[in-house]
């Protein structure tokens, strides 16, 4: 089950291809929110694959497990403020279309390999 490095996860491949698109978006907000939506956006995006690679480098299956739920948290913030800048209008929601689907994409993933993981025995 254990991949020999995170970098050959996919999910993990696919979580910077989305905090690429993340930081590309966080350039279209406006100024005032340097410090604030946009920090924070770019904390969660960072964390999901932090901590992929961080969970697969520890020793057993379900403190991975754990680290993927943490992953899996942050996705669902970064999702959380994507809407909320649509809503904004801070962009449009076909600006924001390939980070959402990556994200919809990332979440799904994160999940079944958590499954996978907690009906594992290590």
């Amino acid at each position: 089950m254990r991949a020999r490095d995170y970098k050959d996860f996919v999910v993990w491949q696919k979580a910077i291809d989305l905090s690429v698109e993340v930081y590309k978006l966080v350039k279209l907000l406006p100024k005032t929110e340097t410090y604030a939506l946009s920090d924070q956006m770019r904390r969660a995006v960072i964390s999901i694959p932090s901590n992929i690679a961080e969970g697969q480098g520890r020793n057993s299956a379900r403190d991975f497990a754990n680290f993927l739920g943490i992953a899996r948290g942050s996705q669902k913030e970064l999702e959380t403020q994507l809407y909320i800048c649509t809503r904004l209008e801070y962009f449009t929601e076909e600006e924001a279309s390939t980070a959402l689907n990556l994200c919809e994409e990332v979440g799904k993933m994160l999940n079944a390999l958590i499954i996978k993981l907690q009906s594992t025995k290590n």
